[in-house]
């Protein structure tokens, strides 16, 4: 990728003139995860429904001082160069041509770590789009997907945020217009896993997800809960971890079409046909929960975010 002359990104920059930026980054879940395999680089091929959710971090940048900084509501999150979203700035400036510019990123972090949500990934492609719309739209969605697949492979979703079947290893994104906004309830056990950890115990013989697939393509088909939740990094997940079984099936006992273990874990969502019967399965959950546990009613995000997101 070619860099912008330097100036017109020093132009660019000049027109921030110390703003702040307040941007929401959504979390996701994979309603549908099938893996048929490793490649020879080392990522595993998959196909992936993907859609963002309510939930979000809030994250500011401000345009002063000297560098890259970066703070973090939560303490146990690295704000240096193991951050995602400090990576994704320092990309960004060196592909516009522009060295040594003073940005501040603050995180309130409302996405659990380690969660299956895919927090880190949209915390670094929402400080791509906020940078981008800071500096006027220098490089737009495409070029920034760009630079987002170098960044993981959940990070060029959130560039455009739209519900999106992915394959390869996740960067090739085909949107899908046939989601509707189901009400969700989101229960994260209380502790993180790693995904490397989940891909690594991972036995392709026990896989099933690409069964289903081949019943249930997509292709031009509404999404059903009833028939095509999958997950095949779920057995993984919830062998070693029984709390992830056992929300889901509180959740189906509540009302929910379907419940499934999001990405790698451990947080699972259950799917529910409406609104009052979420609320109820969410406060049920509110009552009886295990002290460690965390609770969220929310929705499935399927139209894009407007100019201020």
């Amino acid at each position: 990728m070619r860099s912008l002359s330097g100036s017109v990104s020093a132009r660019a920059l000049a027109s921030t003139g110390g703003r702040r930026f307040i941007l929401r980054s959504p979390a996701k879940i994979n309603l549908f995860l099938a893996v048929h395999g490793k490649r020879e680089d080392g990522y595993h091929e998959l196909t992936s429904l993907m859609a963002c959710i309510g939930l979000h971090d809030e994250i500011v940048l401000s345009f002063e001082g000297e560098g890259i900084r970066a703070t973090c509501s939560d303490p146990s999150l690295p704000t240096d160069q193991r951050n995602l979203a400090v990576k994704a700035a320092d990309r960004y400036f060196e592909q516009v041509g522009l060295l040594n510019v003073g940005l501040r990123i603050h995180i309130e972090k409302r996405i659990p770590i380690g969660a299956g949500l895919g927090g880190g990934s949209s915390n670094a492609a929402t400080v791509l789009r906020g940078l981008d719309r800071a500096m006027g739209h220098l490089l737009g969605a495409d070029r920034l997907s760009t630079i987002a697949e170098i960044l993981g492979s959940d990070v060029p979703f959130f560039i455009r945020q739209i519900p999106s079947l992915a394959e390869g290893r996740g960067e090739r994104l085909t949107p899908y217009p046939h989601l509707i906004s189901y009400p969700l309830v989101l229960v994260n056990p209380g502790f993180q896993v790693s995904t490397a950890w989940v891909y690594g115990r991972l036995k392709m013989g026990l896989t099933n997800c690409a069964q289903k697939l081949k019943n249930f393509p997509f292709k031009n088909q509404p999404f059903d809960p009833l028939y095509m939740l999958c997950n095949d990094l779920e057995a993984v997940t919830e062998t070693a971890y029984p709390d992830i079984s056992a929300i889901k099936e509180l959740l189906c006992s509540q009302g929910a079409i379907g419940a499934l273990m999001s990405g790698s874990g451990p947080t699972v969502f259950g799917v529910f046909g409406n609104r009052q019967t979420a609320v109820k399965a969410f406060d049920a959950f509110q009552r009886y929960r295990k002290p460690n546990w965390r609770c969220w009613l929310t929705d499935l995000v399927v139209e894009p975010p407007g100019e201020g997101d």
